[in-house]
């Protein structure tokens, strides 16, 4: 094992791994744009998720799906995706789409929809036994407000149903579920979240550099951070680092927090 540039930097665990995630936003990256991507920033890259239903209408899709597998990533389609499948009692095509794509990786939602949830954990249930599930827990709406028991309660059974993570909804712009409609997170339900389920368990959808830098401090290093835009990678790591000013004296020892302004 080589030695840190600098000491004192949080231990950061290699792929494939459990915890410090990164989950990234793709919205209609072409494959050059994949390749470039992949080539900067792969190696701190989890998982990419095709957003919404970008994947339908993008070109070059299975190719970039083998880009991105290239360089040990795992890739699937937006919940929403699914969601529009599965409003339709369209299932079984589904499966056969993202089979399709040479996807080994789903999510299952229900935010913008209204689904039973022992159906939805149905559907974990089974897709779990071939593929790798993520659950996405939370309205894409501003207006449904979720109370935090009920959050616990979608999240531990949908981790029981087999989901590998269940994701923290907030959307692309970072402004509902797990956070305020300003932006700023919602301490109190994301308390309340993981008093009673593990951290490791869950992906925080954080796509703005604020959140990114609230739970890294809150949380660590090795917190689960997704909806990440591509060109925010490797920034994301040097947050988690410490090597950016929002978290620089989050992992210093206390004798060199004298210099803190």
């Amino acid at each position: 094992m080589t030695q840190p540039l600098l000491p004192f930097l949080p231990d950061r665990p290699e792929k494939p791994r459990n915890a410090g995630i990164v989950m990234v936003m793709d919205k209609g990256l072409s494959v050059r744009e994949a390749e470039d991507f992949t080539a900067v920033a792969g190696h701190l890259t989890d998982f990419v998720k095709l957003g919404f239903g970008t994947s339908v209408v993008s070109k070059g899709v299975k190719e970039k799906v083998k880009v991105y597998h290239k360089a040990n990533i795992k890739v699937y389609a937006g919940g929403t995706l699914f969601e529009a499948f599965a409003v339709r009692g369209m299932f079984d095509e589904y499966v056969k789409y993202i089979d399709a794509l040479g996807l080994d990786t789903v999510e299952i939602s229900d935010g913008s929809m209204v689904m039973d949830h022992h159906a939805k954990c149905e559907y974990i249930f089974t897709l779990a036994k071939n593929y790798t599930v993520l659950s996405e827990v939370g309205s894409k709406e501003s207006g449904i407000l979720i109370a935090p028991g009920r959050w616990i309660e979608m999240m531990e059974s949908e981790l029981a149903a087999g989901a590998f993570k269940v994701i923290g909804e907030a959307r692309e712009g970072g402004n509902v579920g797990i956070y305020r409609p300003t932006g700023k997170a919602h301490v109190a339900l994301i308390n309340k979240i993981l008093s009673k389920v593990e951290a490791n368990d869950i992906l925080w959808e954080a796509p703005l550099k604020s959140q990114q830098a609230w739970f890294i401090s809150h949380f660590g290093a090795n917190v689960n951070l997704g909806n990440i835009p591509p060109a925010e990678v490797i920034a994301l790591e040097t947050l988690r680092l410490g090597l950016r000013g929002d978290t620089f004296f989050q992992f210093l020892p206390t004798k060199l927090k004298k210099f803190q302004p």
